[in-house]
Parts: C-alpha cells; sequence; structure tokens
C-alpha cells in the first residue's frame, strides 16, 4: 500500500532516499485511473523508493506548497528536495524510469 502522507508526516516519509508524492482526490476520474498503478509501483518498490499518495481535500497546505494546480500531479523528490513534477495521468512504464533515473 502506498503510505498517505499528511502534512504532520511529510518530512519523515521524503527525508531520505526517492519517493513519488500522488497528489488526488477521491472525486477525480483520472486520480482513480491512476491510484492502482502508484499502488503496484509501492509494492513493486518496497525497500526502493517510497511510494506516497497526499488527498488534496484534506492537505490544501502540501498541495499549495508544491504548487499542485491539477491533479494527478506526482512529484518525485530525492533526499526532501522535488526532482521532477508530472501532470496528468502517468504510465507506470514512464514512473518506472523516472524513478529509476533517481536511484
Amino acid at each position: 500500500m502506498a503510505v498517505v502522507v499528511t502534512k504532520d508526516n511529510f518530512a519523515e516519509n521524503v527525508a531520505q532516499g526517492v519517493s513519488l508524492l500522488d497528489f488526488w482526490a477521491p472525486w477525480c476520474g483520472p486520480c482513480k485511473m491512476q491510484l492502482p498503478i502508484v499502488e503496484e509501483l509501492s509494492e513493486e518498490l518496497k525497500g526502493t523508493a517510497t511510494i506516497a499518495k497526499v488527498n488534496v481535500d484534506e492537505e490544501p497546505e502540501l498541495a499549495s506548497q508544491f504548487g499542485v494546480m491539477s491533479i494527478p500531479t506526482l512529484i518525485l523528490f530525492k533526499d526532501g528536495q522535488p526532482v521532477d513534477k508530472l501532470v496528468g495521468l502517468q504510465s507506470k512504464a514512464s514512473l518506472q524510469a523516472k524513478i529509476q533515473n533517481q536511484l
């Protein structure tokens, strides 16, 4: 399962290594298509990278902090710093490639 990130646990989840955060909302159609891909990646990359999701309705501060204007938005972090931002539905292969490039 992908980690659920809130403003309270954000720092500990992205501080070290590679992390992919999926900014989503339950009412968003493309987000519902992205979620199974994010969940698959979280299983496949367990111990290698942190795969997490942020509900923008519950965490508007985080969405605002990273300039999330439309969802799904996926932001790739390396050692706490954002290194890539992907807006819209992303394929599993493209996400895997982006993550591998940062490992």
